[in-house]
């Protein structure tokens, strides 16, 4: 139990791997607040089934008014704020095709998700985090930024956003005593992800990996952010 009660914030927490990330900071003893555009309650019944305590909150992580809500009701049922792991991203429902036929307003829609929303939440969670002298901010990235995956290009840039979000934050934060780095997954199989990719790009995927088998949203939660969060936060 080494997360016990500390809140961890978990955007995106209600399906796919945000859900996994719940479950897994739950499993370690966290207080976890289930943050989604789509309904959190599922999610929030699972990490309580399991003993912990939750919190879920609907949020528009592209709007400033959802976001200053969700640190509020935070710290009226918690008290307080140890950990944000900003994950919420648009991806799965996005359709592969190349950039000239990629409408504007879902490139702009990608970039308020996937990167304003990272701005937006670690704005909304810093003064509570800076009060208590200590915090986590774990930021989602992902490897097709650093593969240059073709036809994605508007998530792929906005992946490209968070690293060099993620590298500037941690320098501004890090006289608070505010840690704040990225992982960055490869391609996993939930939710959207599996039922809009075809089996010949699955199978691609998978030759290319050195372990020649799909990526789960267990494989992500077992190596990142619960490792990355007891590892950095101390009582």
């Amino acid at each position: 139990m080494r997360l016990k009660d500390k809140v961890v914030v978990v955007t995106g927490g209600a399906r796919g791997i945000g859900r996994e990330y719940c479950l897994g900071v739950a499993a370690e003893g966290a207080r976890v607040v289930v943050a989604d555009i789509a309904d959190p309650k599922p999610t929030v019944k699972e990490v309580e089934a399991r003993g912990a305590q939750a919190l879920g909150v609907e949020c528009d992580v592209s709007r400033e008014g959802d976001t200053l809500r969700l640190a509020t009701e935070t710290l009226a049922r918690f008290g307080g704020i140890d950990v944000l792991v900003n994950n919420a991203a648009l991806y799965g429902t996005l359709v592969r095709r190349p950039f000239m036929e990629i409408p504007v307003e879902e490139w702009d829609r990608v970039m308020a998700v996937n990167l304003r929303g990272l701005f937006l939440c670690a704005r909304a969670v810093f003064p509570a985090m800076k009060t208590r002298g200590k915090g986590k901010i774990i930021n989602i990235a992902s490897s097709t930024f650093f593969k240059g995956v073709p036809n994605y290009i508007h998530y792929t840039t906005s992946k490209g956003g968070v690293v060099g979000f993620t590298r500037s934050l941690a320098r501004e934060l890090g006289e608070f005593g505010i840690r704040v780095n990225a992982i960055a997954p490869g391609f996993t199989l939930s939710g959207e992800n599996e039922k809009n990719l075809p089996d010949e790009g699955k199978e691609t995927n998978i030759r290319m990996r050195m372990l020649k088998r799909a990526e789960v949203p267990e494989d992500v939660v077992n190596f990142s952010p619960s490792r990355a969060v007891r590892r950095t936060v101390t009582p």
